[in-house]
């Protein structure tokens, strides 16, 4: 069970893996950054697919952000059509792979299955069944086409699951895409910002290949939006754009020592996890503390633990009903030896000589209003406090769409306010930034655009 006394979780009665501070055999390193979620059988598919009760009105299927007719999906596994089910999830969600690896399926299709009640009270695995479907099915069975060429011409700034979501549904359509981006490989956070076991291997740039094998795709990697090119350009040469620029900007803490060394962006060293090949090249503190509550907090804390880290305490403001990372990822952290200290308000960074020493904290004690100003030893300090829109990118152009709240307005068609731009992704959503969620705004983008460019309006 887990404890919880006074803003400290354990995970004590737990099986806590041996993670220890020493450098570790490259076996070591393989074994702790392989798969988390280990793929079915075909066995455990047809097992776990006869658990179905396919609803006629699931709830499941409205709890997926891009609607997968999950019932159906799972009802031809259990049937042995795997090609079918993979075409049912494929015509919703284009990343249905990634998705099937990375989706906190237990606050979406999971957490609505009818199954969770008694007397089994333990929901249909959908998405290990999703990835089953997806890396089983014949590949010549890929369900898209190219329609005719339009002679249109539409610019995605952005390689990210929004990007790409869109440009696949408009080359559908028969419109060229050019996709823009700042980063050497395109992915966004699948190929960037996830921890390295939940995508592992080179499968996000595998995906994003299938993907774009549809044709009509044109790459322009190493450029930046508002250095490189500006809006108003890609206005003028372009039938529309449709922006998906993510979260680049970083959040700081504000607070006296920040600049320390040894304070780190939770977001970079992940990103390093995922471009690194020999790990044992990572450097790794023997004291670490996280502060934030969310999944990249936990992506962050887990990975640096298994890398051998001796310590990793995540520290959070709030109560850890709070906190947007899911009751399954704070599991997780704990089962990997992360100590999770809640109601716990950063008040200064210390240091000695330039170097991070600690983190002093003011913690509230239960329900108390007063505060106990405590200390947390350290050599590495993680901010995952989250990250913001450049609004840099926009800048120099004339005409800009609506920003609200570090955010790009848009309506319910993802149409921003300036004609012919539109926009998804993070950059627009105040959720949890999800894949899924993402690759739904791509979609719909796509399908407004495609009436925009047939009817001019």
């Amino acid at each position: 069970m887990w404890v919880h006394m006074f803003g400290y979780f354990s995970a004590s009665g737990m099986n806590e893996p041996d993670i220890k501070c020493e450098r570790l055999a490259p076996s070591e390193y393989q074994k702790r950054f392989s798969d988390i979620k280990p793929a079915f059988n075909q066995n455990q598919a047809l097992v776990e697919s006869s658990r179905c009760l396919y609803c006629e009105a699931a709830p499941c299927v409205q709890a997926c952000p891009t609607h997968i007719n999950v019932p159906s999906f799972i009802h031809r596994i259990n049937t042995n059509n795997i090609d079918g089910a993979a075409k049912t999830i494929l015509e919703a969600n284009i990343f249905g792979g990634s998705c099937a690896r990375v989706c906190p399926t237990e606050i979406l299709c999971e957490k609505a299955c009818v199954r969770n009640f008694e007397p089994e009270c333990q929901p249909i695995q959908i998405g290990r069944l999703q990835r089953y479907a997806i890396d089983n099915f014949s590949q010549e069975q890929y369900p898209f086409q190219r329609a005719t060429p339009s002679g249109k011409k539409v610019a995605v700034v952005g390689a990210g699951p929004a990007g790409i979501s869109c440009a696949h549904g408009l080359a559908c359509m028969g419109h060229d895409v050019i996709i823009i981006d700042a980063g050497t490989k395109p992915g966004g956070l699948n190929e960037y910002g996830i921890a390295a076991y939940k995508l592992v291997d080179d499968y996000a740039q595998e995906e994003i290949e299938k993907i774009t094998e549809i044709g009509g795709i044109e790459w322009k990697l190493n450029t930046h939006l508002g250095l490189d090119i500006q809006l108003d350009t890609l206005r003028e040469q372009y039938d529309a754009v449709f922006l998906a620029i993510g979260l680049s900007d970083k959040r700081t803490l504000s607070l006296s020592g920040e600049e320390s060394a040894g304070v780190k962006h939770a977001v970079d060293d992940i990103a390093e996890l995922r471009r690194t090949e020999n790990l044992s090249q990572i450097s790794v503190g023997k004291r670490v503390v996280v502060i934030g509550g969310g999944n990249t907090a936990i992506d962050i804390a887990c990975q640096i633990k298994r890398l051998g880290a001796e310590t990793v305490v995540m520290v959070y403001r709030r109560s850890v009903e709070c906190m947007s990372a899911t009751w399954k990822e704070q599991k997780f952290a704990l089962l990997n030896g992360v100590e999770i200290r809640t109601n716990c308000q950063p008040v200064a960074i210390q240091h000695d000589s330039g170097k991070v020493t600690g983190l002093l904290l003011d913690q509230t004690v239960g329900n108390s209003d007063s505060a106990e100003r405590i200390s947390i030893d350290a050599d590495i300090i993680y901010r995952a406090i989250g990250q913001t829109m450049c609004c840099e990118h926009l800048a120099l152009d004339k005409e800009i769409p609506e920003i609200q709240n570090g955010r790009i307005t848009v309506d319910e068609q993802r149409r921003t306010t300036v004609k012919g731009v539109w926009a998804g992704g993070d950059c627009v959503d105040f959720g949890e930034n999800l894949t899924v969620q993402a690759v739904q705004h791509g979609k719909e983008a796509a399908a407004s655009i495609d009436r925009y460019l047939k009817t001019g309006g």
